[in-house]
């Protein structure tokens, strides 16, 4: 079962808002040290807010940026309105690096530790984590079940803009999900900032997660990007929502009781992905690796006049998928500026595909961060971004005079780095 937002009924956003008023009448707790141990024997600490007995309690897990003191102030925020909170910091425990690929390393059993000290027969328990720290909560949950195949009691699961993808592939590969998606049969809640390029994979995520079973609740949420909530860089309207976090996650963990209680099989894993490697390698423009036939690229401009890139034939034509929101976007526009400038003479054009934002978000950034002069083309629905299976933002694609993808790549570079230059030159020669 998928269920967004809209479905939401006023009552559980009442009762969420309540629970949260009651805080300025409720006395503090003293926060306590508990702690379990692995089947290796390993330590599990964890910080323990208390709450009331029979109310919900939330076993907070890291991402790869480490438990941030924003969730260690919704942890204190929902305590202070009743529900249990433990923030356990699993690369601590284990002696970790906080990295993405240290994920990949923290055992299934910690988790399946914590869930048998939480006792989700005796109350409802929620694991909570965001980005690639949701790899290891479906992992945990997973050998949990595995472990308690007669346990009616799942745990639920609470998501903020979570990744499930093994990598960013490079442009042209294909995206691998990890085998856990597809093997999780949990209630599933996710919070999805929209301005992020995980938005636009829900199309193929959500029903993976629903391939086993899992009933999946999800939530856009507008106009935030991922890490809303401990943004160095936060937009007024991330720091509001910031504040609403303890209400998000209270709403819903009160969608759970829609799904009642029930048997719930899952197989043991057939599969895993290698893990992530300890390092990113150096941003390169790398040959293209998929169909080097473009998708259609049909699209108005800003300007008002439609543009198609079947126009541009003979001419070496930069492809580049971009965000105002988006700090690396903005970061080479300026490069592709001065790109642009230096082959103004040769057969060369840019086309910059902005991601749904309007107009006048657009002209604004424009005209008071940077100012470019190559067209801008308006992918208002995302159509073309999924037709081109961006992942990443930014993502560019160099197309040669044929109208064949040469070379891509996504994140952001300087355009007139010399090796890019040099690639650059060869096509135009062609």
């Amino acid at each position: 079962m998928l269920t967004s937002d809209r479905h939401l009924n006023m009552h559980l956003f009442l009762m969420g808002l309540f629970a949260l008023l009651l805080l300025s009448i409720q006395p503090a707790r003293a926060v306590e040290t508990g702690a379990v141990r692995s089947d290796d024997s390993t330590e599990i600490t964890y910080r323990r807010h208390p709450g009331d007995k029979d109310a919900p309690l939330f076993i907070w897990l890291p991402s790869e940026d480490g438990l941030q003191a924003a969730e260690r102030e919704t942890a204190r925020t929902l305590a202070g309105a009743g529900y249990e909170q433990w923030l356990v910091d699993l690369f601590e425990s284990r002696f970790l690096p906080t990295t993405a690929s240290s994920l990949d390393r923290i055992a299934a059993q910690d988790i399946t530790a914590l869930i048998d000290r939480a006792n989700p027969q005796k109350r409802s328990v929620f694991l909570l984590s965001s980005g690639r720290g949701a790899l290891p909560v479906l992992r945990g949950l997973h050998a949990w079940q595995l472990q308690n195949p007669d346990n009616d009691h799942t745990p639920g699961v609470i998501l903020i803009s979570p990744q499930f993808y093994h990598q960013t592939p490079d442009p042209g590969e294909p995206a691998r999900l990890r085998p856990i998606v597809e093997q999780t049969n949990a209630p599933i809640f996710i919070l999805q900032p929209a301005k992020s390029p995980w938005r636009w994979k829900l199309e193929q995520t959500l029903p993976a997660l629903q391939t086993s079973g899992s009933e999946v609740f999800f939530r856009l949420l507008p106009d935030v990007r991922d890490r809303f909530y401990y943004r160095p860089d936060a937009t007024p309207s991330e720091q509001q929502l910031e504040t609403r976090l303890p209400q998000l996650i209270r709403q819903a963990a009160l969608a759970r009781h829609r799904w009642p209680d029930r048997p719930r099989s899952v197989s043991p894993l057939e599969q895993q992905l290698d893990p992530l490697p300890a390092s990113k390698p150096a941003r390169a423009l790398k040959p293209y690796a998929g169909d080097p036939r473009p998708p259609p690229l049909q699209l108005p401009g800003l300007n008002g006049e439609d543009d198609d890139l079947a126009k541009y034939r003979g001419e070496v034509v930069l492809v580049n998928f971009w965000a105002s929101w988006c700090p690396p976007c903005v970061h080479e526009m300026p490069s592709m500026e001065r790109l642009q400038n230096r082959l103004q003479d040769r057969p060369f054009t840019i086309l910059a595909v902005n991601m749904a934002e309007d107009k006048a978000t657009i002209r604004d950034f424009l005209k008071n961060k940077v100012n470019v002069t190559f067209p801008i083309l308006l992918d208002r629905d995302g159509k073309a971004l999924k037709q081109w299976d961006v992942f990443a933002f930014p993502t560019s694609n160099l197309i040669d005079k044929q109208g064949q993808i040469r070379y891509a790549l996504f994140g952001s570079v300087d355009w007139e780095r010399p090796d890019i230059l040099d690639k650059i030159e060869k096509l135009l020669k062609e």
